[in-house]
């Protein structure tokens, strides 16, 4: 570097300095809105399920013995869907009454054709935040890969009570930050140049939420 160059460096640099030396730090925001929830558990599950019904999902809640024929109801007889290799057994319907299910592997992970193929995808969720009605994915084994869950056209998620919190601070607070992060409140849907509600363009046309008890 020629001492010509590295005059015309110092020169830049001490302009720079000397312009941010008259602009102080910002003052930190101001973090006043609640981090934590004072309602109680009957509360936040009333308010997550009245919005995730208002933004076109359905809601149902089951308990561990009759959660795998909920599944197989909305499955229905006919169809193939796909659930991550961690989704718990137990909570499926053993009876092959919930036609052809794939399982998704990293060391087979399906290809977007092949997820394009399937009727539903079948996941559980990290956590789920009432006041905005939005279901946390996070990447979890019993949760898959993040397109499993953005292309089949029906998305049956899996919601365990404890899971439920009230407020945006508390869902972040519990997601692993390191790992891709998938959130939904109900279906994918966009509006055209006319104000057309058109559903299933960014993921799901159809989710089913079951709250699991």
């Amino acid at each position: 570097m020629s001492e010509q160059t590295t005059s015309a460096k110092a020169e830049i640099l001490a302009r720079i300095r000397s312009a941010l030396a008259d602009n102080p730090q910002p003052a930190a925001p101001v973090r006043d809105y609640r981090q934590r929830s004072s309602a109680d558990a009957q509360a936040v599950r009333e308010m997550f399920i009245d919005r995730i019904v208002d933004y076109k999902a359905r809601a149902f809640i089951e308990t561990a013995e009759t959660i795998a024929g909920r599944i197989a109801e909305l499955l229905g007889e006919d169809a193939r869907h796909v659930v991550p290799e961690g989704f718990p057994v137990g909570w499926l319907p053993s009876d092959g009454s919930a036609g052809e299910r794939i399982v998704d592997t990293a060391d087979q992970p399906l290809s977007h054709a092949e997820l394009d193929a399937v009727d539903a995808v079948v996941t559980s969720s990290t956590v789920s935040c009432a006041e905005t009605g939005t279901v946390f994915l996070n990447a979890g084994p019993a949760e898959g890969r993040r397109a499993i869950s953005l292309i089949p056209d029906h998305h049956i998620c899996v919601v365990p009570a404890e899971s439920l919190v009230e407020l945006v601070p508390e869902a972040l607070a519990r997601i692993d930050h390191r790992q891709p992060v998938t959130m939904f409140s109900g279906p994918s849907a966009t509006s055209d140049i006319e104000l057309q509600r058109v559903e299933g363009v960014h993921g799901p046309r159809k989710v089913d939420i079951i709250i699991l008890d």
